[in-house]
């Protein structure tokens, strides 16, 4: 458990005269660490509200309100925090925030800014600071190597025309079937997205190391047949260890295939 403090003040600014020549040296930092959070599991975090003399501030009379922005300033989490403050010396001015497992599913490894602000009764937002000199973003590091998640989900949406044996087909781009990091059992789950399309899906696959324009030995893994009326992705778990994977079907896929997504 993380416990955070975070200030809430007016927003007045001082100004110092310099009327004896002297260097200024005032300056008044308030303590601000980043903060590590994990990807893989639930992260709790507990922040502290208090005044410019470091006092906690009463936060049952408020309803926090916490924002993450990624490298890019998206917004990818806003929730409310819940406030844990009951009244006593203990827990005066603290309330809790938890990033859950799955707001960081699809957020890459990297540094957040975050930014709290406190909602009281009259819906008026009170925002709060990082320190003295009305700084007010925080930041996140986004750790995804201590609980490693799933492979990326790959996509396919590509799809051109071959001749084999004066039959017509159409094939996806390969994509690789990650060979390296699977054992003899190795589970593949692939989704595949239409919209109106009759005729078979087959998934193929080779051992060839590398792709080239002479061509490759495929062989058939798995087939699905599909007359049009799918509304829900059709979905095909197949087992075993190949070098790259592609999707072969005689009927024109543009426009009916819409994507087809395969994580290894």
């Amino acid at each position: 458990m993380q416990l955070l403090p975070r200030y809430l003040v007016k927003n007045r600014i001082d100004i110092i005269a310099n009327e004896a020549g002297t260097t200024i040296t005032e300056y008044r930092p308030v303590y601000q660490r980043e903060v590590q959070v994990y990807k893989g599991i639930d992260n709790v975090l507990e922040f502290r509200l208090l005044n410019t003399d470091q006092k906690p501030i009463n936060t049952s009379l408020y309803t926090p309100r916490f924002m993450a922005f990624d490298e890019n300033n998206n917004l990818v989490i806003e929730k409310d925090g819940v406030v844990l403050d009951d009244g006593s010396s203990a827990t005066k001015g603290i309330f809790r925030v938890t990033v859950t497992e799955n707001e960081l599913l699809n957020i890459k490894q990297q540094f957040l800014k975050y930014n709290i602000f406190m909602v009281d009764n009259n819906s008026e937002k009170l925002l709060t600071y990082t320190d003295t000199h009305f700084g007010n973003d925080g930041t996140i590091r986004v750790n995804a190597r201590t609980f490693p998640g799933p492979r990326a989900t790959q996509t396919i949406d590509n799809f051109r025309q071959i001749v084999i044996e004066d039959v017509t087909y159409y094939v996806s781009d390969e994509t690789t079937a990650e060979p390296a990091i699977n054992g003899n059992e190795a589970l593949h789950t692939t989704a595949i997205y239409t919209d109106s399309f009759t005729g078979d899906v087959i998934l193929q696959g080779t051992l060839d190391n590398q792709i080239t324009q002479q061509g490759n030995n495929w062989f058939d893994i798995d087939t699905v047949t599909l007359d049009g009326t799918e509304v829900e992705p059709t979905i095909i778990n197949f087992n075993g260890v190949f070098n790259f994977v592609r999707f072969k079907t005689q009927e024109n896929p543009a426009d009916k295939i819409t994507k087809i997504l395969l994580r290894n």
